[in-house]
């Protein structure tokens, strides 16, 4: 019977290649967008997902004064002290630094900006193959190094890199003991070498508790709770930094993130590793189902309006005594035959737009043929989409009169009308709904765009102060800078606008004590020119005040409003970094508020002082001739960094990449918007040739 069912739907479909064309062509592209949805989806949900040990193992974040913010990095004691303190609880612990460094083999030299310095049991406890090497020694001899293969491959080629020697900032020999193989996608790790941690732990910053600059991962015992541990992480931090505390005025706590949570759940500004957004799947989610339940609509309509042609046939088929669910199973036989013609078309179709979805994402993903989730997600999408599209058909043709429709006096009521023409009005809701979002993306990154950041972004030259030789020549890199006319101003700073600015705690006059937490920014004196800042009261840093370079600084105006000042209130108060500071600072002056952090935060407090934490570079031009004025900056960089790569970027470049991901999202919603929009004219002009064609008749 089943066999029947089958040829009789075949035969159908080839009768009408007009309205099965339409069908199958909606479905096809509605469940082509669904496919790539779910391998989007699967991809987010699959992050970390892979290591072995992963249902045990835990991120520590620090927590800030009872607050939800949390940040991923701790200082090296933190580590020993959990696993001396909870010998039953934790099994392992493992330090990971995120790091870059000049990298040299012969005349190949790279400045690697994936370097992480980690604990030497970091293969045993993550479960990132090797293809050479043993994960339990590769990292022991503290002058080794792990490559991935890529990495391998651009420094040796197709030799064997085992027991080669690779130069580190020209100073370190390191021989490479392991090849890991190169890291998948859905990894929050990212990293292409790996060197030891036990180089470093013995010099002064890995052993204060307050430098932060380390993840720390622990791998639980399989018998206890994380919660349960975290209960006794209040007495942990009484023991080992109270005075820290008090110092800084801020109250710390500790709290674990599981392993496979850390990608989707534990979101910091502070954390350099890859992670994703839950809001961003859910969108995407909502965007598969609408768009396939256009597609069914069509579905649903185009069938419904038919059953006046088939109404003899139904009417015989009753005669000959079948039944109601006979016909019923019939007609939704003939929706899952659809269905399944429409899957296997989507999926050719999937094939071959892998490569232009993928340039849209940003990264690489691939249809899993060799897994069962695919074939899962196929088998339902037939399942679902063919009762769903294949229902309201086939109760509606079931429903005939024989006799009425063996005489072909079948009509459509006024509830039938009804019902499709909501369905078309659903359809075209949906479809305008998609729209409306995607304009309202647009204009938020119209917006983004056009507002006004507080500061000119514009022929801004981005140069990170990441080694050695030009940190110690700063004065000479800028002195080389000053004497050309093509160079405007320069200045150092430890963050460029939408960059890294770190939160510190200050008391400040006239508050009894009470500690003040805000952003920070250090600098040299030219920062507030090279930006193009606002002083709105008060005065800049200036070489005529010496004493400027340690006893001032300026603050913006949430700052002072924060403060409970106007900004010319503020002016001659004392402020007083709780860690850096040995005696207070005056606020010399309040510059205007400036848009130093994401636009997607708000505007914070912002305290500006001259320092030599220096980590990059901003290099206004005087010139449009830009390829001269980089040629002079490359001059200055080689005379000061000679054994260094030359690297720069622009400073409105930087910006815009802060929203890349949003503009990559906007796109592809576009897209998905218009084929919405396809799909639901699919189905109305259907509709529309069918009116006609009766009319005509």
């Amino acid at each position: 019977m089943i066999k029947t069912y089958f040829q009789i739907a075949w035969r159908n479909l080839i009768k009408n290649k007009v309205f099965s064309f339409i069908n199958i062509l909606g479905l096809t592209i509605g469940i082509t967008v669904c496919a790539m949805i779910f391998l989007f989806i699967a991809n987010q949900f699959s992050f970390d997902k892979f290591h072995s040990q992963g249902d045990r193992i835990y991120r520590v974040m620090r927590g800030f004064d009872n607050t939800k913010d949390r940040a991923p990095y701790l200082s090296a004691p933190y580590a020993t002290a959990l696993i001396t303190d909870y010998p039953d609880d934790i099994k392992k612990a493992v330090r990971v630094m995120p790091a870059n460094g000049l990298f040299s083999f012969g005349n190949i030299a790279f400045n690697e900006k994936k370097l992480f310095i980690a604990d030497d049991d970091f293969f045993e406890l993550f479960s990132f193959p090797l293809i050479k090497g043993n994960p339990m020694t590769v990292l022991k001899n503290p002058t080794s190094v792990v490559l991935t293969e890529k990495t391998a491959k651009k420094y040796f080629g197709d030799e064997n890199p085992i027991g080669k020697i690779l130069q580190l900032d020209k100073n370190k020999q390191l021989t490479v003991t392991g090849i890991a193989k190169d890291l998948p996608v859905n990894s929050h790790l990212d990293f292409d070498l790996i060197i030891p941690l036990s180089n470093y732990l013995d010099t002064e910053p890995f052993k204060a508790w307050q430098n932060n600059n380390l993840f720390t991962y622990i791998l639980l015992d399989e018998h206890k709770d994380a919660r349960q541990l975290e209960k006794q992480f209040p007495d942990f931090m009484n023991r080992h930094m109270k005075a820290v505390s008090t110092n800084m005025g801020i109250h710390f706590d500790l709290a674990l993130t599981p392993l496979r949570d850390v990608y989707l759940e534990s979101h910091s500004a502070f954390d350099s590793a890859k992670h994703g957004d839950k809001k961003v799947i859910y969108i995407f989610l909502s965007i598969a189902i609408l768009i396939l339940i256009i597609a069914c609509i069509n579905f649903m309509n185009l069938s419904t309006i038919r059953a006046v042609d088939r109404s003899k046939e139904v009417g015989l088929r009753k005669v000959l005594g079948a039944r109601r669910l006979q016909l019923m199973g019939q007609f939704i036989g003939e929706s899952i035959l659809l269905t399944s013609i429409s899957c296997a078309l989507a999926m050719c179709l999937l094939q071959l737009l892998m490569p232009v979805y993928n340039q849209l994402l940003g990264y690489s993903l691939t249809v899993p043929w060799n897994s069962w989730p695919i074939y899962i997600f196929l088998i339902a999408v037939i399942i679902i989409v063919g009762l769903l599209a294949g229902s309201y058909p086939a109760l509606y043709l079931s429903t005939f009169s024989p006799i009425q429709a063996l005489k072909g006096k079948l009509r459509f009521g006024k509830g039938g009308t009804l019902f499709r023409h909501t369905l078309v009005v659903f359809q075209f809701s949906i479809s305008i709904l998609l729209i409306i979002g995607t304009l309202i993306i647009s204009k938020q990154m119209k917006y983004v765009k056009e507002l006004g950041l507080g500061y000119d972004n514009q022929q801004t030259v981005v140069i990170p102060i990441d080694n050695e030789e030009l940190y110690n020549n700063l004065r000479t890199f800028k002195n080389e800078l000053s004497v050309s006319s093509d160079i405007a101003s320069v200045s150092f700073m430890s963050g460029e606008p939408g960059g890294f600015f770190d939160s510190h705690t200050f008391e400040v006059e006239g508050k009894n004590g009470e500690k003040w937490k805000s952003r920070t920014e250090f600098t040299d004196f030219d920062y507030v020119s090279t930006l193009k800042l606002k002083i709105i009261a008060g005065r800049n840093f200036s070489i005529q005040h010496p004493t400027d370079s340690t006893r001032a600084v300026l603050v913006n105006r949430t700052a002072a409003s924060m403060l409970g000042f106007t900004p010319e209130q503020a002016i001659g108060k004392w402020i007083k970094n709780t860690i850096r500071d040995q005696s207070p600072r005056t606020i010399i002056g309040v510059i205007d508020d400036f848009n130093f952090l994401s636009l997607k935060e708000n505007m914070d407090a912002l305290v500006v002082a001259p320092s030599d934490d220096l980590r990059v570079a901003l290099i206004r031009l005087n010139t449009k001739d830009f390829p001269a004025a980089l040629k002079t900056i490359r001059t200055a960089f080689g005379k000061v960094a000679p054994l260094y790569p030359f690297e720069y970027s622009f400073l409105d470049q930087k910006f815009d990449m802060l929203y890349k991901t949003d503009l990559r999202q906007q796109r592809i919603l576009s897209l998905f918007s218009g084929l919405a929009i396809f799909i639901a004219c699919l189905g109305l002009y259907g509709l529309a040739s069918f009116t006609a064609a009766k009319r005509n008749k």
